[in-house]
């Protein structure tokens, strides 16, 4: 294959006053300068400065140039990523200004330690230490970083990093998925399930499902105001201390069998999305039974009533269906357009295992039946508008500090994938950045569900204990519901 030409990098100072050429452009290159949003924005703001991480696991050998090649014509297209974010000094407002590209500045390919112990380990020490560091100004906001090396899951792994602001997780999972294709049919774009949603939308045909809906978001409406003036989770040791957002993290990775969730579900007549939550739960309580107890099993002094709340996120577009995503204007598929609710979690010992799926199933049927997420989103904007950036960045700082953790679940393709031309082994999307000591992103991927675990390693220092308290918590629900005959009538 031809080697890649290089592009002439630019060489661009961060800030700018009124009225100052910027090096590198013609005057009326300038005209076409488009601000930040104001959501962008806020992820500039402390305590809100979050990157979105992408690692793909590969079933084949890396081939970098090919990759290289592929995203010239893929990823800078999209005006967000050949700009850069600059700063005006005088207002603290912030622009894209389209930039030249090198995309050997953007694309790295790892070092291999061949003396390594573990290539587990060594490509997971290698993410943890990208949440150490920032992505630089000087160049648009994401990289990736190709590790050719084979693990446990993969025969290589591809580590995607994207500063919040280029979009939400929808937007860049929707990128990247654009960029790929079904192994079966190397013309196709991959399917999602349920491609079509209605966000934020709820039963109103009757009197009482109206009053639900409103009585429920009224709940919510008070519960979240209480967060940001006092309202704060019970300190356990899933909870994080001041500055946490500031720490790096471990990210762990757990697959599980999708077949098994589907079983669960099928025979409780429950969703995915509720056995997932049910299994989350039952596995928080093992392991904080576990650090609470501290060897002695016996004697636990787990508290009652832990006040346990986790940011639930919710994709407030109208289609989930991965289309062409480089021109941003299309379809409002761009920006940071999701809403979330808090999601509360039961924390204690259950005589039944299937009961952490009936509370899942009962909590979330209420936050459905609320227009919570769109309150938040608007809430957001909202306090943005009348009080600016400074006011809204520590409000919603306070609401994710008060809580204990974030979670998102996402489905993902159905079907076997290529990314570039190599087959995809699985996809595990995270953050890091924000003030939660813990993560946990859900992603289903043809017949398996993977746990992405988000950790500050200071609070939760044996993140792959709690994977595996997941995977087990899973085992007792599946294993309750064969045992319990609810499958015959089925």
């Amino acid at each position: 294959m031809a080697a890649i030409p290089a592009l002439n990098p630019l060489k661009i100072r961060t800030n700018y006053t009124n009225g100052e050429t910027i090096e590198g452009f013609k005057k009326g290159d300038i005209d076409h300068e488009q601000p930040l949003s104001p959501m962008s924005r806020l992820f500039h703001e402390p305590g809100s400065n979050v990157y979105i991480v992408g690692i793909i696991g590969l079933k084949t050998k890396i081939q970098p140039d090919i990759f290289k090649h592929n995203l010239v014509h893929t990823f800078l297209k999209n005006h967000r990523f050949s700009s850069l974010q600059v700063t005006n000094k005088q207002n603290g407002s912030m622009k894209w200004i389209p930039t030249h590209v090198n995309i050997d500045d953007h694309v790295f390919v790892a070092q291999i330690d061949p003396n390594m112990e573990s290539s587990d380990k060594f490509v997971e020490d290698f993410i943890s230490n990208l949440s150490r560091s920032p992505i630089e100004s000087t160049k648009p906001l994401w990289d990736l970083h190709i590790l050719d090396l084979k693990t446990s899951e993969a025969e290589g792994t591809c580590v995607f990093r994207f500063h919040h602001s280029l979009g939400d997780g929808v937007s860049l999972m929707n990128l990247l998925l654009s960029c790929t294709r079904k192994a079966s049919d190397p013309k196709a774009l991959p399917t999602l399930p349920g491609s079509i949603k209605k966000s934020g939308a709820a039963d109103v045909s009757s009197f009482w499902s109206r009053f639900g809906v409103l009585w429920n978001s009224f709940v919510a409406l008070v519960m979240f105001v209480s967060t940001i003036l006092f309202l704060e989770d019970t300190k356990t040791p899933m909870k994080g201390s001041k500055g946490v957002e500031h720490r790096p993290r471990r990210f762990v990775i757990k697959n599980v069998s999708l077949d098994d969730i589907k079983l669960v579900k099928t025979a409780m007549n429950v969703t995915i999305n509720d056995v997932v939550v049910g299994v989350t739960q039952a596995g928080f309580y093992r392991y904080l039974h576990r650090r609470y107890c501290e060897g002695d099993t016996e004697n636990t002094n787990i508290p009652d009533n832990i006040r346990l709340r986790s940011t639930l996120f919710f994709n407030l577009r109208a289609t989930t269906k991965i289309e062409d995503v480089t021109d941003t204007s299309r379809h409002g598929t761009w920006g940071n357009k999701i809403g979330y609710a808090l999601h509360p979690f039961k924390i204690g010992p259950r005589k039944d295992p299937l009961d952490y799926v009936r509370d899942a199933k009962a909590v979330m049927d209420r936050k459905k039946a609320s227009l919570e997420p769109l309150f938040t989103y608007f809430f957001a904007n909202l306090v943005l508008k009348l009080f600016g950036m400074k006011v809204a960045g520590k409000l919603n700082h306070k609401v994710f500090y008060n809580t204990t953790l974030w979670f998102s679940n996402v489905p993902g393709p159905q079907e076997e994938i290529s990314f570039f031309g190599h087959e995809v082994a699985y996809i595990a999307p995270s953050c890091y950045g924000q003030p939660n000591a813990l993560m946990i992103h859900v992603v289903s991927y043809v017949d398996k569900l993977t746990f992405v675990i988000s950790a500050d390693e200071e609070t939760i220092p044996n993140p792959h204990e709690l994977c595996h308290d997941l995977e087990e918590s899973l085992r007792i629900i599946k294993a309750s519901v064969c045992s319990s005959g609810i499958m015959s009538k089925y």
